[in-house]
């Protein structure tokens, strides 16, 4: 028999039963709930007379439409509406549920892999499309409908149908300051948006090879803007050191059974992918997006293009940029630091590393300060863990004392179900992953770009080359 990919082996692992439309029955073994999109499934549940059939597999946690400037006497109608929900049903069917304030709240794709909720090798689903984050530990991740949430509270499994094999390949060494953020737009703006449809992609090569967790996360969360619904990495020893005493990972003898399991879960040498792609690390330099897509994206010290086509025509009498204005010229009003790709630790500590050192050296015209331009700079942890382990760090006061507010974590600002938004032609510095038209409020105008290009921004009033604060 050919070898097999990471993918494939995953795959195999929880198929149930392949049918004669060429889709399989697949078991799922964990799924993460939120206010949004599990309203409707547990309503359905209900009206169908079933019950949550595995509630120990599953974890609910309250991350999107919440406020991150103050969690008691919610105010939003629909938001305390969907959160009082959320409540009873995870109440009722006893699963557990981490609620504002909790100590364990924040973005689920933040907060689940620091309680050890996946693991490598396992299938994880979300009614939210970055669930594809998880695929960073080994899992097959990805996001579901609210109609596929509803099957899996009911059977814990789900029809899909197969993707096919991409590979992705990136070696040699990144220049200093260009960040997984900068690695995986890159990659998006050489394929495209549409590039990985039908695909899962496994990431490999030595650049990925020596990402931490934080960044592999990030990487994957970004896949499925890059088409791909599913999006891996092999777990190894940098896998293992971040699981190990995590409250839901296996221990003892559990732990060395899994281990030597999990090791085994890499594709095979023989294996055969339907696409590969390979890049050189030394091409890539931070990256900032000029357009209203992911792909729209060109190197910080570029200019933005000619439209070309009409709908990048639209893109750019949206995000009211005039072709061959550089990128550095483009001012910004407001910068967010947050959300499921860039809230955790690392990330707070990357764009507090930047103001430290424009503040430290005298490298900034404001001492250190955000622009007087810059009407607002949120800095929104990826959960309470992070929160509580960056005040540990004193960080909190490198953000405050720039002029930031120090949020409580949430989805934020990467997305316009919430307080933070944009107002219309707001023109925003952010570490999330989406710049469609509105993404971050109705008329708002996203450019995406790392956490240490977000701080810089910040620093200069305008999209800057973060190598100039270092």
């Amino acid at each position: 028999m050919a070898g097999q990919t990471l993918y494939d082996k995953v795959w195999q692992e929880h198929e149930i039963e392949k049918r004669a439309d060429g889709t399989s029955l697949v078991y799922i073994d964990r799924m993460i709930v939120h206010e949004v999109t599990s309203p409707q499934a547990f309503e359905g549940m209900r009206l169908k007379g079933r019950k949550v059939r595995n509630h120990h597999k599953l974890l609910a946690v309250a991350d999107h439409n919440t406020p991150t400037f103050q969690i008691e006497n919610i105010t939003d109608r629909e938001a305390k509406i969907q959160l009082d929900t959320l409540e009873r049903n995870t109440r009722e069917s006893g699963i557990e549920y981490y609620p504002l304030g909790h100590k364990y709240n924040g973005v689920c794709h933040v907060t689940a892999p620091e309680r050890g909720f996946v693991l490598p090798g396992c299938t994880l689903v979300c009614g939210d499309s970055h669930t594809a984050t998880h695929g960073a530990f080994g899992a097959i991740a990805f996001g579901i409908g609210t109609s596929e949430v509803e099957q899996v509270l009911a059977t814990q499994s789900l029809l899909q149908r197969k993707m096919k094999n991409m590979r992705i390949r990136i070696d040699g060494q990144l220049s200093p300051y260009v960040r997984p953020k900068d690695v995986i737009l890159y990659i998006i703006g050489r394929i495209g948006t549409a590039g990985a449809t039908g695909y899962a992609i496994e990431f490999t090569g030595s650049v990925f090879e020596n990402m931490n967790i934080a960044g592999r996360m990030t990487v994957c969360n970004m896949g499925i803007e890059a088409g791909a619904r599913v999006a891996m990495f092999a777990p190894d020893e940098e896998t293992f050191r971040f699981l190990q005493d995590r409250d839901m990972a296996p221990k003892g003898a559990a732990w060395d059974q899994a281990r030597t399991f999990w090791l085994s879960l890499k594709t095979d040498d023989d294996a055969v992918f339907d696409r590969e792609l390979q890049f050189d690390a030394a091409d890539i330099e931070p990256q900032v997006t000029w357009g209203t897509s992911p792909e729209d994206v060109l190197n910080v010290n570029g200019s933005v293009p000619e439209a070309g086509n009409p709908t990048k025509q639209r893109a750019l009498d949206y995000i009211g940029l005039i072709p061959g204005t550089k990128l550095t010229d483009v001012p910004i009003d407001r910068v967010f630091i947050g959300s499921c790709t860039n809230g955790r630790i690392e990330d707070i500590r990357e764009a507090a590393e930047v103001l430290k050192q424009a503040k430290d050296n005298d490298l900034s015209p404001n001492q250190g300060k955000i622009a007087p331009n810059v009407k607002q700079a949120l800095i929104v942890p990826g959960s309470m863990q992070v929160r509580l382990a960056a005040e540990q760090e004193g960080l909190d006061q490198i953000f405050l004392h720039a002029g930031f507010e120090w949020r409580m974590p949430g989805c934020s600002m990467c997305l316009a179900m919430n307080d933070d938004r944009l107002l219309p032609e707001e023109r925003c510095a952010s570490t999330s992953n989406r710049n469609f038209e509105g993404r971050q409020g109705r008329g708002g105008r996203t450019h995406l770009m790392s956490p240490a290009m977000v701080a810089a921004a910040a620093l200069a009033g305008k999209i800057t080359d973060v190598r100039q604060f270092l």
